[in-house]
This record gives C-alpha cells, structure tokens and sequence, in this order.
C-alpha cells in the first residue's frame, strides 16, 4: 500500500522533507527512532526503555486501525529516505470526544530545522479533516523543556495546569505543565 503524503518540501535550512501516515514498511524505522529517543531520555514517556519488534508491530497496527476508524492521525517525517519525526493526535471519547491530545517527536540533530513545526501544521490540518469533531487539542510538556514550552506558546497553546512533580526526567521531579488550543 502507498503512504498517503500530505506534505512535500523544505526545512527552514533547505532539506527535502516528507510528511506522511505511516505503513507497515516503516516497522523497523519506527522501531530504530523510538528506542534511540528513549535511550537518549529526552523530553517523552520512554526513558531508557527499550522496545521489542513485537511491542513496536503491536503498536503499529493498533495506530493503523484507530487511524482508519477516524480516531487518531500520525504523521511520519523524513529527510532524505531517514525517520526524523512523529507527531499524532488521538482523540479521547464520550464527553470529551471533541478534545484530542497532541505528541510529537523530532529526532536530535534535526530539531531547529522546523520539522516540529510542519508536523504540528499538518497533523492539526489533517486532524480537522480526518476527525470533525475536533474542537480542543491538548498537550503537556516538561517544565525543564523551555524550548518546548516557548514553541507551543508561538503555537497558540495557553498554559491550563500543572502537576508539581508530575515527571520524573533523568532521576529528578519535575513539573508537568498542559496546555490547549482552542481550533
């Protein structure tokens, strides 16, 4: 099966980028990205944990049926044939069926270029088409990630709460910050 493209260009620095759904050909990279993220403990949920082919093929095909039944879009990002990002939206249900909830991740080396950017813009676009019922997404951020934090606010993302301690980041507590956007 081809992968659906939704956006062909550059980066801010003149790289050739690919944003499109993911496939079962993008196993294994996907799969080489998460246990790299993880290992290197960046600002996301796993931290040092690795993953199996299996978990990650489990994985893979949950994230294909809910984007087939309309409740989740995942964008894939490469730069020349490399998995450099993800981001998602998955919507939540019953009286919050119109709330989604937002993830993204750029691999290091290739953050700063505005391949967070393009994946926001476009998985938020796509959202709206793909999931109507759309209204609010939300997301939450490492408080020690200012870089983050400053992105998502140039996004038109308004701080909501926080959790004192919310996130245990490199064997230290630290804030966990949410924040929506009203589309």
């Amino acid at each position: 099966m081809e992968p659906k493209i939704v956006f062909q260009g550059q980066t801010k620095t003149g790289k050739k980028v690919i944003i499109r759904y993911p496939t079962m050909d993008d196993l294994l990279p996907m799969l080489n990205f998460i246990n790299t993220i993880s290992v290197e403990q960046t600002f996301v949920r796993p931290q040092g944990e690795q993953f199996t082919l299996e978990q990650e093929e489990d994985y893979l095909k949950d994230q294909l049926e809910k984007i087939e039944a309309k409740k989740v879009v995942k964008l894939i990002a490469f730069i020349d044939g490399k998995f450099v990002g993800t981001a998602d939206i998955f919507m939540k249900a019953q009286v919050e069926s119109h709330v989604g909830v937002f993830g993204i991740i750029v691999a290091n080396g290739y953050r700063s270029e505005g391949i967070g950017r393009l994946l926001m813009e476009n998985v938020i676009k796509e959202s709206l088409k793909e999931m109507p019922q759309l209204r609010i997404v939300e997301l939450s951020v490492f408080a020690n990630n200012p870089l983050a934090l400053d992105f998502y606010k140039k996004m038109g993302f308004i701080e909501f709460g926080r959790l004192p301690e919310g996130v245990l980041h490199r064997g230290q507590y630290v804030d966990h910050i949410y924040m929506y956007k009203k589309l």
